[in-house]
């Protein structure tokens, strides 16, 4: 039987970073973020966030995800909507995937808000990232066009790592990579030798 193990870790903690050397050893590894970002492209999806947020985080007949971040993260109500929208579709889309890789012994499941999410729920064990604040902040910085504040605010809408921590069965410290790497392969045995 296929075992989920769930993959999480604040914005800047290095997840995708962890789940992309997870992917090089061969595991099969579900990115929920960057499927959330396609459901946006969904014109059921995007039917639905228009009647909820208006025309304000459309631009030229599309949705702008800059416009609806800027809603979204200044109001924690408004992310839960947003969620309760994109979410379920990933849910399903997430079931799908599995089947297509059922017969590994196990696969990765990416996501930023697995426990806000509930997709926690479906997984046999969980792995958080976590990094220093100032590491994180300095990351996204030099990953994302956006400003501190904007950083340090999406910080503040998130679960904190140490309730990811209470919730996990392993954590990863990705301050530097090659030792986060062998933090992975000690995870990887215990996972694939109970």
């Amino acid at each position: 039987m296929t075992k989920i193990i769930g993959l999480t870790g604040g914005i800047g903690s290095g997840k995708t970073t962890i789940a992309q050397y997870f992917k090089s050893l061969g595991i099969p590894v579900y990115i929920a973020d960057d499927e959330a970002k396609k459901m946006l492209d969904v014109p059921t999806i995007q039917k639905e966030i228009k009647e909820t947020f208006g025309e304000v985080v459309f631009e030229n007949g599309a949705i702008s995800r800059p416009k609806l971040a800027s809603v979204v993260f200044e109001n924690p109500e408004k992310l839960k909507v947003l969620n309760g929208i994109i979410h379920p579709a990933v849910k399903e889309h997430f079931k799908d995937w599995f089947v297509q890789h059922s017969n590994n012994p196990i696969v990765i499941r990416e996501a930023a808000i697995l426990f806000e999410s509930g997709s926690y729920l479906d997984c046999d064990k969980i792995i958080t990232v976590v990094a220093p604040l100032e590491t994180r902040i300095q990351r996204v910085l030099s990953r994302d066009k956006t400003t501190r504040e904007a950083v340090l605010n999406r910080i503040k809408n998130q679960w904190t790592d140490e309730m990811r921590i209470a919730k996990s069965d392993f954590v990863i410290e990705n301050n530097d990579l090659s030792n986060a790497k062998e933090q992975v392969d000690k995870i990887l045995k215990k996972l694939t030798n109970p």
